[in-house]
């Protein structure tokens, strides 16, 4: 056998592919555990199906895991994997055309049965015909090379077959250099009180480890040095992770012990079972019969002192808008998180979109503002959740955090903070009455303003002298007292958009050059592909300026002043144009949408050309 060399790259983009069933969401995240061990910089796109477990061998049910590990700073996970690992036809026909020209696709030959084949509608086998001449095709039989391997184990057929996306993901850690070791010590702990099925996978890794070693199909491996980041503990996160760690971390935070309520959605229900693994740090999870009772007891935490908070999408957004406006009335602190889907009704719930903003703005009866928080990537949904909370405890209010599928799923490296770089956002509960009556008497009104964030005081149920009662019935200003006078309401409904229109947020930061013209201004998860394709925008030599929106209510004070400074704003969504109608209506500019919803992020090179396009006519 001769000797393999080794290529250095800079990067590249890894999908694995195939059957819900044949473990490509493991095999991605164990490669890029892997990855995050090594020090490369990455970032992922889990894609998976609706269903849970579609006809087996059809495109409805294709499940992929798309990958880009760098040895430098990243944002997306790149716009076309150079490499695919197709287990199926189907795998195979619902992802060849995201493939560049000259990118290597590892194919699964024991699948690509003539039944299989007609399933997805080929008339003929595309290893054969020649439909694939622009591809580097690798066809590795993994099936039969797994049940090999295994033969003389106390496994059965089926079992021994569904340990060949061990043997897929030995061979690619063997193609990209990297060890074995993080997968076996995952094995060992997924597999322990299973010991033949643990040595079974085990040795799957091991063959498909040697098999790129030994076949002469691979002619070489490539290595993918680490990436320099700033010095610090770091781990591989996902945004719905990132973003249960935020609330511990709010909690810790504001003293305040942390309440979840909430009715499982996708995809917002793996922050619910994170939580509940938390009870050592005096985290409550409720898991509701439905959305309303999962806000409903929320709210009826932070009546009674907690940190409230309910996590859910579109759909449940909808089921939650009255209780949100109760939550409104009441002036509690409530964190409401919104992973957004694909929709109207259910929609696409395994896909990322952004059509929930106006639904935050607007989507309760009266007038009823709430702020708004969008993180822009995985790892930044721990600030967001610590920011919301300093928002809703300070200015008694519920806030909305709107993340979305691309940023719940998706991972990438997060420096793990130090409880001395959280803030401190202790709450002070009222203790004593405060007010003083006509008769000189001392009295407890539940509506008395603070006169700089105009907050109510926030008093526990039960303190001696402080009794009084508060519901969605309008309020008499200060007293509290139930008020149907037209003035009063009106009063009312003025103090809590001033409460909402005061908050103090950040300035929007602008990054660009004095030449430019054009703003590229996106919100939440756009950041990535729109930061990915500014760079290379700018490595072409043009000027563009970029600038992301965190807070979307209220905007940050400079926003107009920012957006009449250039010719031309670009508004890229993944909606219809959400941000860009409500940029038109405060601020009276003609912020142009780029819009997309189809389900999946923008591609950076799509991005690129339309703002060279922008700039060339701006």
């Amino acid at each position: 056998m001769a000797k393999k060399t080794v290529q250095k790259i800079d990067r590249v983009i890894i999908r694995f592919a195939g059957d819900s069933g044949d473990g490509m969401q493991l095999t991605g995240d164990q490669f890029t555990a892997t990855a995050a061990s090594f020090g490369n910089d990455l970032s992922t796109l889990p894609d998976f199906p609706a269903e849970i477990r579609a006809p087996a061998g059809t495109l409805p049910g294709v499940s992929a895991f798309q990958m880009q590990i760098a040895d430098h700073d990243i944002m997306t996970p790149g716009d076309a994997p150079g490499v695919l690992v197709a287990m199926n036809p189907a795998a195979l026909k619902a992802n060849i055309a995201d493939l560049p020209r000259g990118a290597e696709v590892i194919v699964n030959t024991d699948e690509f049965t003539k039944r299989n084949l007609t399933k997805v509608g080929y008339d003929t086998n595309p290893l054969e015909d020649g439909s694939l001449s622009a591809y580097q095709v690798h066809p590795v039989p993994l099936t039969s090379l797994t049940v090999r391997a295994l033969e003389g184990f106390d496994v059965s057929r089926k079992e021994a077959e569904r340990a060949k996306n061990m043997f897929a993901l030995g061979l690619l850690l063997w193609l990209y250099s990297r060890p074995l070791d993080g997968p076996e010590e995952f094995l060992h702990e997924k597999f322990a009180r299973k010991p033949e099925i643990l040595k079974a996978n085990i040795t799957a890794l091991h063959a498909g480890h040697n098999y790129g070693n030994t076949t002469e199909d691979f002619a070489h491996q490539y290595e993918v040095a680490p990436a320099v980041l700033p010095p610090g503990t770091y781990r591989n996160i996902t945004g719905n992770l990132a973003l249960s760690f935020g609330l511990i971390a709010a909690s810790r935070a504001t003293r305040l012990p942390l309440f979840l309520g909430s009715y499982p959605i996708t995809p917002a229900s793996d922050i619910l079972h994170e939580l509940s693994k938390h009870k050592r740090f005096g985290v409550e999870t409720f898991q509701a019969e439905d959305e309303i009772a999962g806000v409903g007891a929320a709210i009826g935490a932070s009546y009674g002192g907690a940190l409230g908070v309910t996590t859910t999408s579109g759909p449940g957004m909808a089921l939650k808008g009255e209780a949100i406006g109760l939550a409104v009335s009441l002036e509690l602190p409530l964190i409401v998180v919104d992973v957004q889907r694909g929709g109207p009704s259910t929609g696409l719930p395994t896909k990322t979109e952004q059509s929930d903003l106006l639904q935050a703005m607007f989507g309760r009866n009266g007038e009823s503002p709430v702020p708004i928080i969008a993180p822009r990537s995985p790892s930044d949904c721990f600030g967001a959740a610590v920011e919301a909370a300093r928002i809703a405890t300070v200015y008694r209010t519920p806030v909305i955090v709107l993340s979305d599928g691309y940023l719940a799923n998706g991972s990438e490296p997060w420096r793990v903070p130090t409880t001395a770089d959280l803030p401190d956002l202790t709450v002070n509960f009222a203790t004593e009455p405060n007010h003083v009556e006509a008769d000189g008497s001392t009295a407890y009104w539940p509506y008395l303003r603070d006169p700089e964030t105009l907050a109510r005081p926030w008093a526990v149920p039960g303190t001696p002298g402080l009794e009084h009662r508060i519901g969605g019935l309008e309020k008499a200003d200060g007293i509290g007292t139930v008020s149907y006078d037209g003035r009063n309401h009106e009063r009312m409904v003025q103090l809590r958009a001033a409460k909402v229109a005061g908050i103090d947020v950040p300035d929007l930061e602008v990054d660009g050059d004095p030449e430019a013209e054009v703003l590229v201004l996106g919100w939440g998860s756009t950041y990535g592909p729109i930061s990915t394709a500014v760079r290379a925008v700018r490595a072409d030599g043009k000027h563009v300026a970029q600038a992301h929106f965190r807070h979307l209510n209220p905007f940050p004070a400079n926003t107009g002043k920012v957006l009449r400074r250039y010719r031309r704003v670009l508004v890229p969504e993944m909606n219809t144009g959400q941000l860009a109608m409500m940029l038109r209506a405060t601020y009276l500019v003609n912020a142009e949408s780029i819009t997309k919803v189809q389900g999946q992020p923008f591609k950076s090179a799509g991005l690129q050309e339309l703002i060279e396009e922008a700039i060339a006519h701006a």
